[in-house]
């Protein structure tokens, strides 16, 4: 039986899991958090992902957790009303399509994989490659070999970094930041998104349906000097100096996010590499091809290449030269067509001017009353939808029918 180290218990890994523990392999998943955190931000899930899940048999408890956001509410610095969009739209959703918590679709697929072993509150420390296996240190202290390691560990990967050298080699900035956190609910309409935008920065603010809080988004112009992922305390500063003089209700916002305890910081970043593998280790979802949060299409790409990594290693017979190069040769495509939305959304995402955000809400005021408003609501869509089917899934493994 071929033994695989999946370093981060996210939305990658665990779907990598699952299938390779339904096609004859014994996955262990070792994650730095001591457990897993619920919520977090909506994601979407679209195209082939939506494939994998009902493949996966978990496509209607997706469904059952959907968000039911209905509605994009934009307002000025004095909280006015500007104009209104809706939800579809805004998230470029159609037909199918499902929003969810990020958290809650990673404890789904955690709970699914109950017959995995999960090393939660440890992390990777070294890799030693041998010709027939990989020898890790974990930072607990612990050491084992394993036949296979791949990293589904995110944007700041230990194993793309151990693997393939420094973050800086792989990463493609889209010249700004986002922040994340939880607030409270006060600040949010249920199923209504509030936007604030501003030239060159945006706040938006939402509350799920019977949520116990809401979620606020801060996406800003990179600061001169980026903070360290582990450094919370300069993160924070860093972005109360962003909004520093921002109106409506975002001095309110800045002081929540200073003692939110999910506080999340990060670069709009794309991964991009040459390759996805070396030897017997690998890389899977964000780690190896992270669109960034702009694309909308970063947890459709770790399911869909969770799948195809395993279906691959699976028809190679777990050898790791053929598996990884079949799996690059299906998604790379893939990733590429969804990473080319990354840009085009974050141009409308954040706004340079006070004139251009005139010109975009007086747009979405005047797009009820103008003839052929769906065939222009098409073609937002319709970059989002082709990019979100543009791979052929391989056959289901005979295991795992």
């Amino acid at each position: 039986m071929t033994d695989v180290l999946i370093s981060g218990a996210g939305v990658a890994g665990p779907t990598l899991a699952w299938w390779l523990r339904r096609q004859g392999f014994r996955p262990t998943v070792v994650e730095r958090a001591p457990a897993l955190r619920d919520g977090g931000y909506k994601v979407d899930v679209r195209g082939a992902a939506l494939t994998v899940l009902d493949r996966m048999g978990l496509l209607e408890q997706v469904r059952r957790r959907d968000t039911g956001m209905r509605l994009a509410r934009f307002v000025d610095a004095s909280g006015a009303q500007l104009a209104t969009m809706d939800a579809a739209l805004f998230g470029g959703r159609e037909g199918d399509d499902v929003e969810v918590l990020r958290g809650d679709l990673a404890r789904l697929l955690v709970d699914a994989t109950r017959d995995v072993e999960y090393l939660f509150g440890d992390s990777i420390a070294a890799l030693e490659p041998a010709a027939d296996g990989v020898d890790v240190t974990f930072a607990g202290g612990g050491r084992r070999r394993f036949d296979l390691v791949v990293g589904a560990d995110g944007l700041h990967s230990t194993v793309r970094r151990l693997a393939f050298g420094p973050a800086a080699t792989h990463l493609r900035p889209l010249g700004h930041h986002i922040a994340i956190c939880a607030v409270p609910a006060e600040f949010g309409e249920e199923r209504v998104e509030l936007m604030h935008p501003a030239p060159g920065r945006s706040v938006g603010v939402y509350r799920t349906a019977g949520a116990p809080d809401a979620r606020a988004l801060f996406l800003f112009p990179s600061p001169a000097e980026e903070p360290d992922h582990r450094d919370l305390p300069a993160q924070r500063a860093a972005l109360a100096r962003a909004f520093e003089g921002a109106g409506w209700r975002v001095p309110e916002l800045l002081a929540a996010a200073a003692d939110a305890p999910d506080f999340y910081f990060a670069p709009m970043s794309q991964v991009r590499m040459d390759r996805w593998s070396t030897g017997r280790i690998g890389l899977v979802g964000d780690a190896g091809y992270g669109p960034s949060p702009a694309s909308g299409q970063g947890t459709s790409l770790g399911l869909v290449g969770a799948y195809v990594l395993a279906a691959a290693l699976a028809e190679a017979g777990g050898d790791p030269v053929a598996g990884f190069a079949a799996y690059e040769r299906r998604m790379r495509p893939f990733v590429e067509a969804n990473q080319r939305l990354a840009e085009r959304n974050l141009a409308g995402m954040v706004l340079s001017s006070a004139a251009r955000i005139r010109f975009q809400t007086s747009m979405l005021r005047l797009m009820p009353r103008l003839p052929g408003r769906e065939r222009m609501i098409r073609r937002v869509t319709e970059p989002i939808r082709r990019a979100a089917g543009a791979i052929t899934l391989p056959d289901t493994p005979a295991a795992a029918r």
